[in-house]
């Protein structure tokens, strides 16, 4: 192999981590703005769509599967795990697996091996689809009120 094609091959991946690099920076510049800027102080962040239309239309107040989510990523960003979990399990259980699909992707892009088209096979898809609208209507129930933000 040459050397010009050792710096393009070398070329090539760089240019090939460049997309779940850049999520990467996204991700962590959202984690650092959430882990400044305090949302459990109102005014910074706008209200949740779903909360404030269940407030104003029925008088119920619901809270949607990402509730808390925000104050989750906040209390991660000060290392307090348990205050997380508290806020959103759900959400905090999600960060493990949402880094596993970027690790793959990354690895995945800089092995220069073809991107997949599906995340997942379509059952585990539809698996954490039940496990969110569960855990949606569960939050919502008087004895799933510990699961309220």
């Amino acid at each position: 192999m040459s050397i010009a094609n050792l710096e393009r091959r070398g070329t090539d991946r760089i240019r090939a981590v460049l997309p779940p690099l850049g999520v990467a920076v996204a991700a962590g510049a959202v984690f650092a703005v959430v882990g400044a800027v305090d949302p459990n102080e109102p005014g910074h962040y706008p209200s949740c769509p779903f909360l404030w239309g269940t407030e104003k239309l029925f008088g119920t107040g619901l809270f949607c599967p990402g509730c808390g989510t925000l104050r989750t990523i906040h209390a991660l960003a000060h290392l307090d795990p348990v205050a997380a979990i508290g806020l959103n399990p759900l959400a905090v259980a999600t960060i493990p697996f949402l880094l596993f699909w970027w690790g793959r992707w990354l690895v995945r892009s800089w092995r220069g091996q073809p991107r997949r088209i599906t995340l997942a096979h379509p059952g585990w898809i539809w698996a954490f689809l039940t496990v969110v609208i569960v855990y949606w209507v569960v939050r919502n129930l008087p004895f799933g009120a510990f699961l309220a933000p």
